[in-house]
């Protein structure tokens, strides 16, 4: 049984916020936990100890690519940034034979003009209806990939209201989750370019909060972050331990930008 579903988060994480070093290791990461999963899933005589977690991963592989597809297309053409943005996670997530060409099916199946993606979105909103986690990496990831050419043209953005209806996700809850997206790839751009002020402005966005927020309610809102990652939590959800290392990542970045906000103020 082959479990792909870690590679495809942590390449995508650590390309969104590490650029290709990142994916390297965010890629390599999440290797280490396909490999644990499949361990956790499959008992020691072969039967199956979490099939719904299979589904899980299936579903969410299949709806990945086609929506992705359909995002790529959205705005009549599809660029070759967003083609090397999905052959980038294709690549750092291992893919190969029928598994790669799989993805690649699916991606070409979402970029056809008509395509449907109501039965993949009812399927997703279903496996994902107790897994929030789950629903937020699947938005980072086409986030990620909708942003390779630079913009959020508003073919795409109207993609993402369909998408979002009908996983059931709330606007507040999409706009949080794009405007970290956002300040992930600015910080990066940041960096790069040693602009302190940028760095501070995407910090405030990382967290969520503007620059005026109180000490009391940053700090409020820092410590929920960071309990939405925390490892025990997700282990309380019945995934293998290595998965913990994509929650660290996650919460590195929440405490890099709380720090900076801290010395700001200091």
């Amino acid at each position: 049984m082959n479990f792909f579903i870690g590679k495809l988060v942590g390449g995508a994480f650590g390309l969104l916020t590490g650029g290709p070093f990142g994916l390297l290791i965010g890629a390599f990461t999440g290797h280490l936990f396909d490999q644990s999963i499949g361990r956790f899933l499959v008992g020691d005589d072969g039967s199956s100890l979490a099939s719904s977690q299979t589904s899980v991963q299936q579903v969410f592989f299949r709806s990945t690519f086609r929506v992705m597809g359909k995002l790529a297309k959205a705005d009549g053409r599809v660029t070759e940034s967003e083609i090397a943005a999905a052959t980038h996670i294709m690549d750092q997530m291992g893919l190969s034979g029928t598994q790669r060409q799989a993805a690649i099916d699916y991606f070409t199946e979402g970029k056809k003009a008509g395509f449907d993606l109501s039965p993949d979105l009812v399927s997703l909103k279903r496996v994902i209806s107790q897994r929030a986690s789950l629903a937020q990496m699947f938005l980072e990831i086409q986030l990620s990939v909708a942003y390779a050419d630079g913009e959020l043209a508003l073919e795409e953005r109207r993609l993402f209201n369909q998408l979002c209806k009908q996983l059931g996700i709330s606007a507040f809850q999409f706009e949080w989750i794009h405007g970290r997206v956002k300040a992930a790839i600015a910080g990066q751009s940041a960096r790069q370019g040693d602009n302190l002020r940028q760095q501070l402005a995407n910090a405030y966005a990382v967290l969520g909060v503007k620059a005026d927020t109180s000490d009391e309610e940053l700090k409020k809102t820092y410590r929920k972050l960071m309990s939405q990652h925390h490892p025990d939590k997700l282990l309380a959800k019945g995934l293998p331990e290595e998965m913990m290392k994509l929650a660290k990542e996650k919460t590195q970045e929440i405490q890099t930008a709380y720090d900076l906000i801290k010395k700001s103020r200091s």
